[in-house]
């Protein structure tokens, strides 16, 4: 869509004037954005993340989404830059992605019939207008209590194998084991839009277009 010489991305609630960057590889990330009807572009980044170990998690996430965006962002210094990052904290303790499938099996053996909670870090990098925001988002996530079968069952599947926690809310089958959530259910997933709009209208109002308005005729 052209408006006044303006190139503007989106065509509905949310638009853009300048490009958008996904520096991020995640296919539920990319997914979740193709429901705000902007177009974008998957840029992921190949920074190896060093995680802050002093930190607490929410600013930890943060720390890490800002590192994954920065060198993306550097290359396309006219667009808008989102990285994200997210992880699984049980009992203060982070749990990343399972190197086998005994881990998985052992992380959903201990998110059994308890509460964890799911943190999101995101970052918007403008290059171009110097500007850098990074915010997150908490999710309180509640399992019902797995036995060794269903647990078994499911690490068989394969899906844990790529995402924190060894589960994925999304999946036909990492859903049956959450019995409550309490927060954004999309954070879960991977990418809180809630949190993201925020951001965008709050920080970067000036590259945001203007919908078209939809004349309605009576019938």
């Amino acid at each position: 869509m052209r408006e006044a010489g303006k190139t503007i991305f989106g065509g509905s609630l949310l638009t853009l004037n300048v490009p958008l960057v996904l520096a991020s590889r995640s296919p539920r990330r990319s997914a979740l954005l193709r429901r705000l009807d902007v177009p974008f572009i998957v840029h992921p980044s190949l920074l190896e993340e060093v995680w802050p170990e002093n930190d607490p998690p929410g600013v930890a996430v943060e720390s890490i989404a800002l590192q994954k965006a920065k060198p993306v962002s550097l290359a396309h210094p006219e667009a808008l830059t989102l990285g994200a990052d997210t992880v699984v904290v049980l009992e203060g303790e982070v749990l990343g992605k399972p190197g086998s499938e005994a881990e998985a099996h052992a992380m959903l053996d201990r998110l059994s019939g308890g509460t964890h909670t799911v943190y999101t870090g995101l970052a918007l990098l403008h290059p171009s207008s110097g500007r850098s925001i990074t915010d997150h988002e908490a999710t309180q996530v509640t399992f019902a209590e797995l036995d060794d079968g269903e647990i078994t069952r499911y690490v068989a599947t394969g899906s844990p194998m790529d995402k924190a926690g060894a589960y994925g809310i999304q999946d036909d089958y990492g859903a049956f084991f959450v019995s409550r959530i309490d927060g954004d259910f999309y954070n879960v997933i991977g990418l809180p839009l809630h949190c993201l709009y925020r951001m965008l209208t709050e920080h970067f109002a000036d590259l945001l277009g203007t919908p078209p308005v939809h004349e309605s005729t009576a019938s």
